[in-house]
């Protein structure tokens, strides 16, 4: 069994201010989800599924399909790859979204577009994040571990410490877990960064207290694992979120949020999953020239060929 990969590239980012999922990074112009679907198909990928946004599917799977023609798995299968979109009217019979209302409902809503076109295990990212070598055959030999599961999901937490930027502080979500680390919550924590001191700090989003965090606290960056059964339960968990959100201008569907209430509801469990991994991304536009050092000296080391596809 090959799992899946389904990236999530329909954000703007409004804060970069420009489409980052199209942002060539690499020394021959490589983006960074090009770095993440090369290290996907290393690890025993079969198939890419992308989210987009309807305004620029057409450019993106133009690129897409131009770019990775004749990449193919390490057993000579060829790669497929499936494109859904995400707009906001996308939802339940029986809803109906504000007309004021701008964007979708958030990085859950956006999993639940892809059910059609997924039947196996499946990961999760962001369509803007580098996650690593290792965090991709982290995942895939979870998610080939529970093919036939139910009901069980994981997440890759990343050391704190291998998330920061230089370039501004950063809201991240701590990941708390039982003794069988499954896990329990994850706590959102605003503005963390490391202080003159050395010491990391952060605002705490429930109690709006500035504390001391632990560098090596695992944390969220979207990288989740999912089996199929994933989307029904997520399906009836955001019916009734819009049961009371359905008017509202900007509260959005959280795959976290999604999470946490299966676990509740007795309906699912997590397992967390530890990363040597550093995570980077362009969270500000100061970050960019970092990323592109990085990239480059992964070239010069020899951790990545360059061009990525030929």
């Amino acid at each position: 069994m090959k799992p899946t990969l389904l990236v999530l590239a329909a954000g703007m980012g409004s804060r970069y201010g420009g489409l980052k999922q199209m942002d060539g990074l690499g020394p021959s112009g490589e983006t960074i989800i090009d770095y993440s679907i090369y290290d996907a198909v290393q690890a025993g990928f079969g198939k890419v599924v992308y989210v987009v946004r309807e305004s620029f599917r057409e450019q993106f799977e133009e690129s897409v399909r131009t770019k990775y023609k004749g990449v193919c798995c390490p057993d000579g299968e060829p790669i497929e790859f499936r494109f859904v979109t995400q707009e906001l009217d996308k939802i339940p019979e029986g809803f109906t979204p504000n007309p004021e209302r701008k964007k979708p409902w958030g990085t859950a809503h956006a999993v639940l577009m892809a059910q059609h076109v997924i039947q196996e295990p499946f990961a999760v990212i962001n369509g803007d994040d580098y996650y690593g070598k290792a965090s991709f055959h982290i995942l895939a030999d979870w998610l080939r571990e529970h093919e036939q599961s139910e009901g069980v999901y994981s997440i890759v937490g990343f050391k704190l410490d291998h998330t920061l930027s230089e370039s501004g502080g950063v809201s991240r979500g701590i990941c708390a877990y039982d003794e069988d680390l499954h896990l329990t919550d994850v706590v959102e924590h605003l503005d963390i960064k490391k202080e003159e001191d050395g010491a990391v700090r952060g605002d705490n989003s429930l109690t709006g207290e500035h504390v001391d965090l632990d560098g090596e606290a695992l944390c969220s960056m979207n990288m989740w694992g999912f089996t199929p059964d994933y989307f029904a339960k997520s399906e009836e968990i955001f019916k009734t979120f819009l049961e009371s959100n359905a008017a509202e201008l900007k509260k959005e569907f959280y795959i976290p949020y999604a999470v946490d209430l299966m676990i509740r509801l007795g309906i699912g469990k997590c397992d967390v999953l530890s990363t040597p991994s550093h995570w980077f991304g362009v969270t500000f536009k100061e970050d960019r020239p970092a990323v592109v050092e990085k990239f480059k000296e992964f070239a010069e080391e020899g951790v990545y060929p360059t061009p990525l596809y030929q």
